[in-house]
């Protein structure tokens, strides 16, 4: 997993629309890279909800929000477009980006183990360096997470 101070690792894939997303295109801007487990689930929706919210606020802070999950593209579209989403969703179904990132591995629920994703959010200053790593965010107050940790508040 990348660490703060570590250049973040590139990335070109796809969004929710199709579109090709690449976050050096988004040098010049203070970005929050989060990766979640799974779309339109109840923690997922939370945090998806809460960053959709707080959006105009992170954008006024000049924060540009990535989401990234497995999930495949039709996934990505209707979950936006469920819950009116303003921002890129990626699909990573070959997992690429989150080994990039290291949030794909083993997880534990109710005694099971599995491999899924880890749900982090990177911090990413204009210069594409990593600021700060959000192991297990809250997902009720994750943008006030984000804005903190940037030095500013909702």
């Amino acid at each position: 997993m990348p660490e703060p101070g570590d250049l973040a690792p590139d990335f070109e894939g796809m969004t929710q629309m199709g579109e090709s997303v690449r976050l050096r295109d988004y040098r010049g801007k203070k970005v929050a890279l989060y990766f979640y487990p799974k779309d339109d689930t109840p923690g997922c929706t939370k945090q998806a909800c809460n960053l959709r919210d707080e959006y105009e606020h992170l954008g006024s802070e000049d924060i540009a929000v990535i989401g990234v999950s497995a999930d495949d593209m039709k996934s990505h579209k209707e979950f936006a477009d469920k819950y009116d989403l303003p921002f890129p969703l990626v699909a990573d179904t070959d997992r690429t980006i989150l080994e990039k990132y290291g949030v794909w591995g083993e997880k534990s629920l109710y005694g099971r183990r599995f491999l899924g994703i880890n749900r982090t959010t990177f911090l990413i200053d204009e210069d594409g360096v990593i600021r700060h790593v959000i192991k297990r965010p809250k997902v009720k107050e994750h943008a006030k997470e984000i804005t903190a940790k940037f030095g500013s508040k909702i």
